[in-house]
């Protein structure tokens, strides 16, 4: 939802690529299993009962088109390639690029370049080398060393960033998509444990997604070597679209608020909070991730649709 891949028949050469990677049922289950998560190529091949060659062989197509991202990562014998989903949507425009249809401009925020916080514990950050300061001291947050931060996580309460708005004056998009991957927080992990994670844009209430729990029963797939196990390790994707008739959380009615209620304008921050409400009847906290930990290679993302 928040990445989308643009193409036009005025590029032929690149159009075909994706046309051909597109051809292959196997190719299109590899892209459906990689929606979720991100797997190497034996996982790939053990998941769709083909031989290891020719998953390797589907991947490498895939890539070219670029439609799938990769990642050499230690293995037990040697390197392994790390394969994760690299787009949402794939729009194609038969009649050629035409900018004055449709475009996307997105804005990737690291989850420590938040403006405000307020936090309790369980909570802490840390980077992809260590953390950053102590555990359970709410103080930290405010480190400068907080912008290096690839995770982030609190017992309640939120965090918000400002946004640059990047479209040029007098242009206003028809669509706003705020995607991150976040989880629940329980002491070290618990798989069902719920909590009820609001998103407020310019300080209205678009929506809440609930989250399962704090996943842990298994390593995040991009988690570096030193994050310890029987902790935190992933999350989901929760993607919020905010259109001219209401908001959506990962394709579900969530709110009223529409576009037009945001007031968005040319050279005004958009301000981003993700928490937890005082009333919600969930207060299970959160973790945020970054591009370097969990299972999605991607940091906090904002996409203006114009």
């Amino acid at each position: 939802m928040a990445k989308i891949l643009e193409l036009y028949a005025d590029d032929e050469e690149y159009l075909s690529k994706v046309g051909n990677a597109l051809s292959s049922p196997t190719r299109i289950q590899i892209l459906k299993l990689l929606y979720f998560n991100s797997y190497n190529v034996k996982e790939i091949a053990e998941r769709l009962s083909i031989p290891a060659s020719s998953a390797a062989v589907h991947i490498r197509t895939l890539e070219d088109a670029d439609l799938i991202q990769t990642k050499q990562q230690p293995g037990t014998r040697g390197s392994m390639k790390l394969c994760s989903r690299k787009n949402d949507y794939v729009n194609i425009r038969l009649s050629g690029n035409d900018p004055s249809v449709h475009q996307v401009a997105s804005v990737s925020m690291p989850v420590g370049a938040y403006t405000d916080c307020m936090v309790s514990p369980t909570c802490g950050i840390a980077d992809e080398t260590g953390p950053i300061g102590y555990e359970d001291r709410p103080g930290d947050f405010f480190s400068p060393g907080r912008i290096n931060a690839q995770i982030l996580w609190t017992s309640s309460g939120y965090v918000e960033y400002k946004f640059p708005f990047p479209l040029g004056d007098g242009i206003m998009p028809n669509r706003l998509m705020l995607s991150f991957e976040a989880c629940s927080e329980a002491p070290n992990f618990k798989e069902d444990w719920k909590s009820d994670i609001t998103i407020w844009i310019n300080g209205l209430d678009c929506g809440t997604w609930r989250s399962p729990g704090d996943f842990g029963s298994r390593r995040g797939r991009l988690n570096p070597s030193w994050w310890d196990n029987g902790v935190t390790q992933y999350g989901k994707l929760a993607t919020l679209e905010v259109t001219d008739s209401g908001s959506l959380i990962n394709s579900q009615h969530a709110s009223e608020v529409r576009l037009q209620d945001l007031h968005l304008a040319f050279g005004i921050p958009i301000s981003i909070r993700i928490g937890n409400r005082e009333d919600a009847e969930f207060i299970g906290g959160f973790n945020i991730f970054g591009q370097k930990f969990g299972d999605y290679a991607q940091d906090i993302v904002l996409s203006f649709v114009y």
